[in-house]
C-alpha cells in the first residue's frame, strides 16, 4: 500500500527526533509504533495518533509498527483486532510485515520479571488489593512498605513460578517492582507488574493465568521491537519514570524514549473508550459503527473520507497541553474534501407533488446535468423530466415573506437544469388542511435558458420526476450530544441529543441513484452530503447524511442556529 503523501510539518516531537538524529542517538534510525489495546474500536483520537506515528515514520524514512497491546484478556477479542487492522488500512497506512502482539512476548516478559526478582528488584506481595491501595499512601503522604517486601529471592522465585502454574486464586498474590514507597510520584511506589487472572486470552487461550500489567509490557515490547520514539498521550506523562526504570533495568544499549503529546478532545463528543463501550452496551447507539459514533468505523459508515480525517489531524497539529477542538473543524475538512470529489445528485426529502398542467402528459424529456459544476471531467448524466414532479415541501409557502425566493402564489422558480415554472393553484387535504399538491405551468422556452422576455427568476429549486424517481430512505444524523464538552460531565448520558437521528422513509431520489452501491458519496443539491449506507439494496437506496452544506450549530448555549 502506498503511504499518503504529506508535507513535512514541524512540532516539538519532530524537534526531539531531529536532535536525536544530529547526535546519532539511534544510529540514524527512526522507529515508531501505533499500539492500541484491542478492547474496542479505534476512534478519531486514535486516528490522530495513527497519523502522527505513521506520518513521522514516512517523513524520516523510518518504520512504524502496528502492535496490539493485548495484555488484559478481559474484553479483548479478535473482532477488535480485525477492526483495528481494517481501520488503520482504511486511513491509508501500511506496516508491511510489522504486525505484532504483546501476547507474542508473554514468555519473554515472564523472563524479564524473573530477572527483576533475581536482581532484587521485584517481589511477590500477598496483600489484598484494598491493602495495597491503603499502603500506597497519597499525594501528601508517603506509602508504607509491604510486609512481604523483603521476601528472599528464592521464596519470590518459588511463589512466582507457582503463580504461573495456577496454584493460587485470583488476587492471592501479585508481583510488584521494588522501587520506592516514599517516591513523590505515586506511580513509582512499588507498582504491580503481574497479577493472577483466570481469564482465557483470545490468542493464547488458557496457557497463562498470570498477565503482565500494561506499564510493564508496553515499554518492554517497544524495546523488543527496536522502537526509538514511543509517542503517547499526556495521561502517561507520570508513568514515564516507570517506563524508563523498566527499560534501564532490563534493556542494554539503545533504549526507546517516551514522548507525550496532548490527546484529542473533540467538542460534542466523548472519546473515553469506557464511555464508548457504555454507549454500545446500553444501546444508546446501534453499535460501534453507528454513524453518530466518533469511531473510525462509524465515521466511515457515515461517509467521512480518510483524506478528510488525515487533513483534520494535520490541521490540529501536535500540542503539549490539552484543549478542546471544535468538531466544526472536522466537519469543515469533510465538507471541503467532498465538495471537490462528490458527484452531484437530486433527492427530495419531504416530497410535495407538482403537476405541470401545460406539459404534455406522455412526454418524457432527458435533461443533461453536470455531475460536478466545477469539474467537467466528472462528466454528465441524463435525468428524466415529466409532467409530474416532486419538490421539497418547504420550497412552497402559501403566504411567503417578501424575501422568500421559492414557490408561492404569484411566484415562479427555476427547476434545477430545467424549466421555469409558475404557481397556479393548490390542493389541500380536507382533514388536515395541509397542502398535498401544487398545479403549475411551465415556460417551454426556458429549458436551461433565461426567459425570452428578460424577466428575472431568482429562485432555483431541486426536483425529481415522480414517474421515474426511486423511493429512498434517508437518515439524518446529527451530533450525539447537546453540550460542547460532555466528557467533563459525570452523568454524560443525560446530555445525549435525543434528536441525533431522524429517519425519513418517504424520500425520492433521482433515477440514476437506483443502482448506487454502499459507500458511494454524493452532494444532494441544496441539502448536503450523503453516503449510501451498507443497508442499501438494488432499487432500495439508503442514504446517511454526512454533513450539511454548512455548519448549522451555534457556539451559544442551546445548540442550533435557526
Amino acid at each position: 500500500m502506498t503511504q499518503p503523501t504529506t508535507s513535512n510539518p514541524t512540532d516539538f516531537i519532530r524537534d526531539i527526533i531531529d536532535d536525536d538524529l544530529r547526535t546519532n542517538k539511534h544510529e540514524g534510525r527512526v522507529a515508531t509504533r501505533f499500539p492500541p489495546e484491542p478492547n474496542g474500536y479505534i476512534h478519531i483520537g486514535h486516528a490522530k495518533s495513527v497519523c502522527l506515528n505513521f506520518g513521522i515514520a514516512q517523513q524520516y524514512q523510518g518504520t512504524c509498527n502496528l502492535r496490539m497491546d493485548d495484555t488484559d484478556p478481559l474484553g479483548e477479542s479478535m473482532e477488535f483486532v480485525e477492526s483495528i487492522i481494517h481501520d488503520v488500512r482504511w486511513l491509508g497506512f501500511d506496516w508491511a510485515d510489522r504486525l505484532f502482539y504483546a501476547s507474542d512476548y508473554f514468555e519473554r516478559l515472564y523472563s524479564f520479571a524473573v530477572e527483576l526478582i533475581r536482581s532484587g528488584d521485584a517481589y511477590v506481595c500477598s496483600l489484598t488489593p484494598d491493602e495495597i491501595r491503603e499502603h500506597r499512601g497519597s499525594f501528601t503522604e508517603p506509602g508504607r512498605e509491604s510486609p512481604y517486601r523483603n521476601r528472599s529471592v528464592e521464596e519470590n522465585l518459588d511463589l512466582f513460578s507457582r503463580m504461573r502454574a495456577g496454584e493460587f486464586a485470583d488476587g492471592a498474590h501479585v508481583l510488584r517492582a521494588k522501587i520506592d514507597m516514599a517516591s513523590a510520584n505515586i506511580v513509582m511506589r512499588d507498582p504491580i507488574i503481574y497479577r493472577i487472572k483466570r481469564e482465557p486470552h483470545y490468542r493464547t487461550g488458557t496457557d497463562w493465568v498470570i498477565y503482565p500489567m500494561y506499564d510493564f509490557a508496553h515499554c518492554l515490547s517497544d524495546a523488543l521491537e527496536g522502537i526509538t520514539h514511543s509517542i503517547c498521550t499526556l495521561e502517561f506523562e507520570n508513568n514515564r519514570p516507570l517506563y524508563d526504570w523498566f527499560v534501564e533495568k532490563l534493556i542494554p544499549g539503545p533504549r526507546p524514549k517516551q514522548i507525550e503529546f496532548a490527546r484529542l478532545n473533540l467538542s460534542y463528543t466523548v472519546l473515553s473508550k469506557r464511555r464508548l463501550i457504555e454507549l454500545v452496551k446500553n444501546h444508546f447507539v446501534q453499535g460501534w459503527d453507528d454513524p453518530r459514533m466518533p469511531t473510525v468505523t462509524g465515521m466511515r459508515r457515515r461517509g467521512y473520507t480518510p483524506e478528510a480525517i488525515r487533513n483534520f489531524c494535520a490541521q490540529i497539529g501536535v500540542a503539549k497541553n490539552d484543549n478542546l477542538i471544535d468538531i466544526s473543524l472536522l466537519e469543515h475538512c469533510v465538507r471541503e474534501d467532498l465538495n471537490a470529489h462528490a458527484p452531484r445528485a437530486l433527492c427530495v426529502l419531504h416530497p410535495l407533488r407538482v403537476v405541470i398542467d401545460n406539459y404534455p402528459e406522455d412526454l418524457v424529456e432527458e435533461i443533461e446535468c453536470p455531475n460536478h459544476p466545477q469539474d467537467p471531467d466528472m462528466g454528465t448524466r441524463k435525468l428524466p423530466f415529466s409532467r409530474e414532479l416532486y419538490i421539497e415541501q418547504d420550497d412552497f409557502l402559501e403566504d411567503p415573506p417578501k424575501k422568500y425566493h421559492r414557490l408561492g402564489p404569484g411566484r415562479e422558480v427555476r427547476l434545477r437544469n430545467a424549466y421555469v415554472i409558475r404557481y397556479e393553484s393548490m390542493v389541500k387535504d380536507e382533514k388536515t388542511g395541509q397542502v398535498i399538491e401544487l398545479h403549475c405551468s411551465y415556460d417551454p422556452g426556458t429549458r436551461n435558458a433565461p426567459p425570452a422576455d428578460g424577466r428575472k427568476v431568482q429562485g432555483v429549486i431541486h426536483w425529481v420526476s415522480a414517474r421515474h424517481a426511486v423511493p429512498a430512505e434517508v437518515r439524518l444524523y446529527d451530533r450525539l450530544f447537546r453540550i460542547e464538552d460532555p466528557g467533563s460531565e459525570e452523568d454524560y448520558t443525560k446530555h445525549l441529543n435525543r434528536e441525533s437521528l431522524e429517519i425519513l422513509s418517504s424520500c425520492y431520489a433521482e433515477s440514476s441513484l437506483g443502482t448506487t452501491e454502499p459507500g458511494l458519496k454524493y452532494q444532494f443539491e441544496r441539502l448536503g452530503y450523503f453516503c449510501a449506507d451498507p443497508d442499501t439494496a438494488p432499487g432500495k437506496p439508503v442514504f446517511n447524511r454526512i454533513v450539511p452544506l454548512r455548519d448549522s450549530w451555534a457556539k451559544a448555549a442551546g445548540g442550533r442556529k435557526g
